[in-house]
């Protein structure tokens, strides 16, 4: 009788799936933003976060950038007016990576997840050590990414994007 509730208990063990869930935790809070644009302009909507293999790439909605302090939050919705994605990459990537005019081969995407839902916002300020200059803070709301298994991904500390200067 104990062999048999044995082969069952390691068969029930066995059987268990988690799922195959690679991705625990997204956080980028504490990366920098980075552009392929040496001067960061109203016309700028490419944005992007590098940790190790990892990317956290940001498509904004043209015209969401502007050189004007904003009375309320701009809000763009994800998908359709701006875009998310994330990636991982087969090993450490660089700015090259997205900003190369001949698109590196290596390292390769081993998964590229688009985010299904959320909001980006944006608040504009004159910064308060410049006058020429504007500060735009990008948070994301409400960001929604599922895998091609249809999991969601649940612990996505992405929040505060971060923030991006303009001059006049």
């Amino acid at each position: 009788m104990n062999r048999v509730l044995c082969v069952f208990f390691f068969s029930l063990l066995w059987a268990c799936n988690d799922g195959d869930l690679q991705i625990e935790t997204i956080d980028f809070d504490d990366i920098s933003i980075q552009t392929c644009e040496s001067t960061i302009t109203i016309n700028s909507n490419l944005f992007f976060k590098i940790n190790g293999t990892e990317a956290l790439i940001l498509e904004l909605q043209s015209g969401l950038l502007k050189n004007e302090v904003s009375l309320d939050t701009i809000v763009s919705t994800v998908p359709g007016q701006s875009n998310l994605i994330y990636r991982i990459f087969s090993g450490s990537v660089t700015s090259n990576y997205f900003c190369d005019a001949i698109p590196l081969t290596e390292p390769t995407v081993l998964e590229e997840i688009e985010a299904s839902n959320g909001e980006v916002h944006i608040s504009t300020i004159l910064n308060p050590a410049d006058s020429t200059q504007f500060q735009h803070t990008i948070e994301l709301s409400n960001i929604t990414l599922v895998n091609e298994q249809g999991e969601r991904i649940t612990d996505t500390r992405i929040n505060a994007f971060g923030t991006v200067t303009t001059s006049q």
